[in-house]
This record gives C-alpha cells, structure tokens and sequence, in this order.
C-alpha cells in the first residue's frame, strides 16, 4: 500500500471512529442509532488496525550482474532499462567488452 492511500484510510478511519459519539450528543440514541455508532465504530478501528499493519511497497527488484560476456554490434552485456524504468537496484560487476556501435557495458538507462 503506497504512503498516500495509507494516510487516506487511517485518516477515514479517525474520522469514523471519532464522529461515533456525535450520536451520543445529538440526543438520547435508539436501538438502531446504537446499532448503527457499533458498527461504525467497530469499522473505523478494523480500517484503522489494517493500515496500520500494511507494509510499505517494495522497492522493486534488484537487478545483477556479475562476468557477463562480450558485447557487439548493438548489444548489451550487463543489465538493459530503457528510460529508466525500475525502481529497485541494478548492479553490475566485470561486465565484458562493448565493441560496435550502440553496444553497452554495464547498466543502459537509454531509450
């Protein structure tokens, strides 16, 4: 769950929770007003309880790679992420030789 939507329901489930006793001061409450507070009430904390337990999303993968063979004639001989895609890391360790053009040794953030 992302930072955004997490604030969200924590805040609607404040909210919910909160305005609970509002019935209470709104006059003497039948049955089903306190049926209703319960179950709003109940509603509220379960939201609540759930974002707060929600991890934060990953970061995203983690590209690698380690003595990668030679490169030529266009090619990529490493880790390719066309404009920068990816939100993880990328490392790359004794990427072979580029040769040729348009050949890549190591991470390509290219379009």
């Amino acid at each position: 769950m992302s930072r955004g939507w997490k604030i969200t329901v924590v805040v609607l489930a404040v909210l919910g929770v909160l305005s609970t006793p509002l019935v209470w001061f709104l006059g003497s409450p039948g049955a089903g007003q306190l049926a209703g507070a319960t179950v709003q009430a109940a509603v509220g904390i379960a939201a609540l309880v759930w974002a707060l337990f929600q991890r934060p999303s990953p970061t995203g993968p983690t590209d690698q790679a380690t003595r990668t063979g030679n490169a030529s004639r266009g090619g990529v001989t490493g880790i390719r992420r066309p404009g920068g895609r990816g939100r993880g890391s990328a490392t790359v360790e004794r990427t072979g030789e580029a040769s040729g053009e348009n050949s890549v040794s190591g991470i390509d953030y290219s379009h």
